[in-house]
Formats: C-alpha cells, structure tokens, sequence
C-alpha cells in the first residue's frame, strides 16, 4: 500500500492492490463520484438518482456553515487495475457532534461499492485513517455532513420499492460489507407507510375528542403564515420536544428561518400542522411532496431542463405520496394524546380534500420507542428499516448502542 501523506494540499493516491483509491480534487473526479452510483445501479428500476447539486452543497465550504464551525470533509474514488470505477466514499468530522460521545467520533457516508469485500474494506480503510489523523476514534455511518433528515442510514429492509427523496437506497449486499468489516448496529430507523384513505378508527377520533375538550388546544395548517411564522412555529416546538436529549444542539432562530426558507420552493400549505395550546406552538406534523415523483423525470441533474421538469410537475401536482419529515410534541404535552390529536385531525379535516393516496413517516429510531408506539397505534406498517452503524477504531473497547430516549 502507498502511505498518503494526511497534510498534503492534495491527497495522493492509495494503492491497495489491484485497486487504487484516489480523493476526490477537481471537477473531473466530482464527476466521477456521481457516475459511481449510475453503475452500481443500472440495472436497478427502483433507483432513483439523488440530486447532485445537494450532495455538492455538502462539500461546499461556502455553502454548508459546519466547514466554518471546524467541520472537515474528504471523498474517495476506487478505481480497478483497468481504470474502471468501483466505489466512493466519505469521510467527516462534524464539530457539533464529534465529542459528543464517549470517544471522538467522526462518521462516513456516500458509500458506494460493487459486491466485493476487498474494495469495500479499501474504501473504509481509507476513511478510518483520515479520522484517525483527525483525532477521531470511531466512525459512525452511513451519514451525511449535515442533518439527520437526509442520506442517514443504511437500507437493510424493502429493496422492491422506489426510492424516496433524500433517503439513502442501496443492494442488499451493503450490509454483509458493513458487518464484514466490523461495523455494529449504533441504532435501527424504521419508516412507516399508511394509506391515507384508511378511515380514522374510532377509538382515535374519541380520544381525540377528548383532548380537544380537556385542553383546548387548536390545531391548523399553515395557510395564511408568513415564512417567518412558521419558522419561528417550527423553532418553538423543536427545541420544546428534544430539548435535553442526548446531543442535542438548540435550533436557533436563524436556523430555523433557514430551514423553512429551503421548504418553500415544495412548501405545500395544506399538509404542514400544528397544534396551539393559546397562541403557543405545541406540536407539529410536518409533511413534503414525495419529491422523487417528480424527479424522476430529472435524472439527478437540476440543469435549466431539469428545472423546467421539476417545475412543470410541481405545477401538475404529480406526487401522489405525501412524506412525514418530522414529527414533535413538546416535553411538556407528552402523554396527553397531541400526536393522536394532530393526526386524527388531519386524517377528518384534510384527507378528504387532498390528492395525496398515502404518507410516509420519515425515520424513527429504535431508541424512541414513544414515537414508533404513536406509529403502530395509528394503523401504519413498517415501510422500511435503516441501520446507523459504528465501528470502534479500538476493536477492544466495549461496544453501547444509542440510549433509549425516556
């Protein structure tokens, strides 16, 4: 193996024979690592090319604010003896959450590979040493360089239907070249899937009768709001539900106009909820256009033909499936029945006058057994499963999974 040198302006290339690992510098090789899926998956109807330029946004110094935080990033091409791609990866240190943990732990993510043992161990070879020159004692992954709600995860359960936006998709031999190697289960995600005409049983519209009577609380869409409402809505009721959790970091204000700025342009008003108690946010149910109905049609590329596609399709209504991003009931409000509330709602007030066929919950995690309890009771079947792997770079010291929230 050729030893990189770590400090290098530009990495050089690793050589695991017969393959070569080389990182990612210049517009070629960026190139290259977006054509490393479209081989891996070409012969795989179900897959539905991500959207480069927001795999890019991650990498760009300018545009994602944890590189001026002190976050780091480095990406990986595998070549065979005959120049031919075989695989990708990433490697990150997000300074938010590295030392959160018992260990420094940095993580990966954008792991592609054929279904060979020995050019998936050369990938995470490669990114094992880059964190540990970082100081990083542990991997977690697959990750993303940003939040949890997109690329987190690996696809162990449901390889029959499409992929959905923004959501990790991968063969079914990944998780024999993660466990392989070494990495453990750090935590499982489970997607739920509901049919949005099933009618609301009725044990769920008398509690949420009964919630309605005993608080008084109100529950709307966000028809009528201005962008800056909604955030500050959305900020309240965030930092209310997770608020004490393990590693968890307050949202911010500004953060907060962020994200409901980036909704906007697939903002659709009539599937975003809350729940008021007064004119205090309390609970929110936040629902998206399944995007890769639309994008599809794109084929990963946002170029002026891809705009054009997304925006005639949007303006169509094409999505059919409506996606659950995130789901929050302030600490204070858990165990009254809101959760119930906001879906019962929502299934007699707005189900009946939307295109939308069926929702998908976003991932719940394992270690939320209350959430994945509300999931059950309302009637929906799991959709898909994800592990967050992690792998101890001391394969001596003892192994803890995510901890149980409580």
């Amino acid at each position: 193996m050729k030893v990189r040198n770590w400090d290098a302006g530009e990495g050089m290339d690793i050589i695991f024979a017969p393959m070569t690992i080389h990182n990612v510098q210049s517009r070629v090789d960026i190139d290259q690592f977006h054509k490393v899926p479209r081989i891996i998956y070409a012969n795989d109807s179900n897959y539905i090319p991500h959207i480069e330029v927001d795999i890019e946004k991650l990498f760009d110094h300018k545009r994602n604010k944890l590189f001026k935080e002190g976050g780091i990033a480095s990406r990986w091409l595998a070549y065979d003896n005959g120049g031919q791609l075989i695989g990708r990866i990433a490697a990150f240190v997000n300074p938010k959450t590295a030392s959160s943990f018992d260990q420094p732990t940095g993580s990966i993510g954008f792991f592609e590979s054929i279904d060979d043992q020995a050019v998936a161990d050369a990938l995470f070879d490669t990114a094992k040493e880059w964190l540990k020159h970082e100081g990083m004692e542990a991997m977690d992954g697959p990750q993303n360089f940003g939040d949890k709600n997109q690329f987190w995860g690996l696809l162990v359960e449901n390889f029959t239907s499409k992929s959905s936006y923004a959501m990790n998709y991968n063969p079914s031999y990944y998780q024999k070249l993660f466990e392989t190697y070494g990495f453990q289960s750090f935590y499982e995600q489970y997607v739920f899937w509901r049919p949005l005409k099933q009618p609301v049983e009725s044990v769920f519209i008398r509690k949420y009768e009964q919630v309605m009577s005993n608080y008084g609380i109100t529950i709307r869409d966000v028809k009528g709001l201005s962008i800056e409402q909604i955030a500050e809505n959305f900020r309240t009721v965030f930092n209310g539900a997770w608020g004490g959790y393990h590693d968890f970091k307050e949202m911010s204000p500004s953060a907060a106009l962020k994200v409901a700025k980036s909704l906007k342009p697939i903002m659709d008003p009539d599937i975003i909820i809350f729940a008021f108690d007064g004119e205090k946010p309390i609970g929110f149910y936040v629902n998206i256009p399944e995007l890769n109905q639309i994008f599809c049609y794109v084929d990963g590329k946002l170029n002026w033909l891809g705009k054009l596609k997304f925006l005639y399709h949007k303006w169509k209504k094409t999505p059919r499936t409506m996606v659950g991003i995130v789901f929050g009931v302030v600490r204070d409000w858990h165990g009254k029945g809101v959760e119930g509330a906001m879906i019962t709602w929502f299934g007699l007030e707005k189900v009946p006058h939307i295109k939308y066929e069926e929702t998908i919950l976003t991932w719940i995690g394992d270690f939320n057994p209350k959430m994945i309890k509300v999931a059950n009771n309302l009637g929906t079947k799991k959709h898909r499963t994800f592990i967050t792997y992690r792998y101890l770079f001391d394969r001596s010291a003892p192994f803890e999974r995510f901890p149980i929230v409580t």
